[in-house]
C-alpha cells in the first residue's frame, strides 16, 4: 500500500534536507499572494514548474493539474459572467456572453491555485513523509504535531489504496461498480459504508499502537537516523529568500 504521494528519486531537490524544501513551498505560498498580476503570477508559475521538473516529478504534478482543471475554469465562467465589474464582451456563445474584465479576474484566480498547488507539490512530491516529521521535530516541536503532519500527508493516499481494496472486494461479490452514473450511485454507499467503518477503526488501531510504543512520553524522542544537510542547502535557501525580496520589490515597484 502507499502511504504516502512521494515520489523518490536522487535529484538535488531530493537530497536537500525537508526545512529547506518548507522554506521554498512558504515562500512560494506567499508570492502567490504578493503578486496577484498575470505577469507576477506567471513567472512564479514558471519558476516552480522548473523546480518541479528539475525534481523529475511533473509527470505526478500533471495528473494533480489534471484534476483540479475543472476548479481553475469554474473561476473562469462564473467570473467571466457575473464578475461586477463587466463592461467589454469578449466571447458570445449564443445567449451567453462571456466579459473580458471577468475573464481576466478569473484567470488570476486559476494562477492563484495552480501556484499554491506547484508550491505544494515541491514539498509533497519530493519529501518524505516521514523526514519532514523528523526534522521539524528535531527542532523542538511536539511529536503530536509531528503526528498530525504524517496523518495529513497520508490520508490521501490511504484513503484511496483502501478505496481501492473495498471496490475490489465489492465487484469479487457481483457489485457493479462500472457503467454509467446510476450504476456509480448506487455502487455508492456499498463503498463509502465499509470505506469510512474502516477508517475509524484504523484511526483508533494507529492511537493504541503510539501509546505502546511510548508516544505519550515526557522524555525527548530520539532518532534513528541522522540529519543530511548538503552543502548547497544554504545557497537554496539565500535563493529562496532572496525570490521573496524580489517579489515584494516587485509588488511595490513594479506593480506586479
Amino acid at each position: 500500500m502507499r502511504l504516502s504521494l512521494y515520489v523518490p528519486g536522487d535529484t538535488w531537490v531530493h537530497r536537500l534536507d525537508p526545512m529547506t524544501k518548507l522554506l521554498m513551498t512558504v515562500v512560494g505560498i506567499g508570492l502567490t499572494f504578493l503578486l496577484p498580476s498575470l505577469q507576477g503570477g506567471t513567472l512564479l508559475l514558471v519558476l516552480l514548474l522548473a523546480v518541479l521538473g528539475s525534481a523529475g516529478v511533473l509527470h505526478r504534478a500533471a495528473a494533480v493539474y489534471v484534476g483540479v482543471a475543472i476548479v481553475a475554469g469554474t473561476f473562469l465562467v462564473v467570473q467571466g459572467l457575473v464578475y461586477p465589474g463587466n463592461a467589454v464582451p469578449a466571447l458570445t456563445l449564443g445567449p451567453i456572453v462571456f466579459y473580458r474584465e471577468g475573464l481576466l479576474v478569473g484567470l488570476r484566480l486559476a494562477l492563484r491555485l495552480y501556484n499554491i498547488l506547484s508550491a505544494t507539490l515541491i514539498l509533497v512530491l519530493v519529501t518524505h513523509p516521514s523526514d519532514l516529521v523528523e526534522a521539524v521535530v528535531r527542532r523542538g516541536a511536539s511529536p503530536r504535531l509531528g503526528y498530525v503532519i504524517m496523518a495529513v500527508l497520508q490520508v490521501i493516499p490511504t484513503m484511496m489504496a483502501t478505496a481501492s481494496t473495498i471496490m475490489d472486494a465489492q465487484r469479487s461479490r457481483g457489485l457493479e461498480t462500472e457503467g454509467s452514473l446510476w450504476v456509480r450511485l448506487k455502487a455508492f454507499v456499498p463503498v463509502m459504508g465499509p470505506l469510512v467503518t474502516g477508517s475509524l477503526i484504523a484511526t483508533e488501531e494507529r492511537a493504541l499502537a503510539l501509546e505502546v510504543r511510548g508516544f505519550s512520553g515526557e522524555g525527548r524522542p530520539t532518532f534513528l537516523k541522522e540529519e543530511v544537510i548538503p552543502p548547497y542547502a544554504t545557497a537554496a535557501r539565500l535563493v529562496t529568500v532572496a525570490a521573496l525580496a524580489a517579489g515584494i520589490a516587485g509588488r511595490w515597484l513594479l506593480g506586479w
